[in-house]
């Protein structure tokens, strides 16, 4: 099960980075969700998987489950949803001046000389 998860993190995070280097807006914004999600399924993994076990130390239980992972997985999706809004309206932003949806900016008057 480890090496799943390990495999599934990985091709998240490669995936994620090819995407952020392609030269559309629409493409990083895709990469940079994909990074969130391949770290959000690394911190919830690092709190070990625990089966049927309770969140809370009680005595006579000796399996529990991790309770911070969840939370710092929590506070992670709700920081990339509004980071993902930000950047998509930064885009949208960014094609309305430029007409194009270029990261390096190139503007209209460019493309129509090529």
């Amino acid at each position: 099960m480890e090496a799943l998860i390990a495999l599934a993190v990985g091709v998240l995070t490669a995936c994620s980075v090819y995407l952020v280097l392609r030269p559309r807006t629409f493409s990083v914004v895709l990469g940079l969700t994909l990074m969130t999600y391949a770290v959000n399924l690394f911190l919830f993994v690092s709190g070990r998987l625990t089966l049927h076990g309770p969140p809370l130390i009680i005595e006579g239980i000796e399996v529990h489950t991790d309770p911070l992972p969840q939370a710092l997985v929590l506070t992670a999706i709700v920081i990339s949803f509004g980071m993902t809004a930000f950047l998509v309206v930064l885009a949208l932003k960014g094609y309305a001046d430029l007409g194009n949806d270029h990261v390096d900016g190139e503007s209209r008057e460019r493309e129509d000389r090529k």
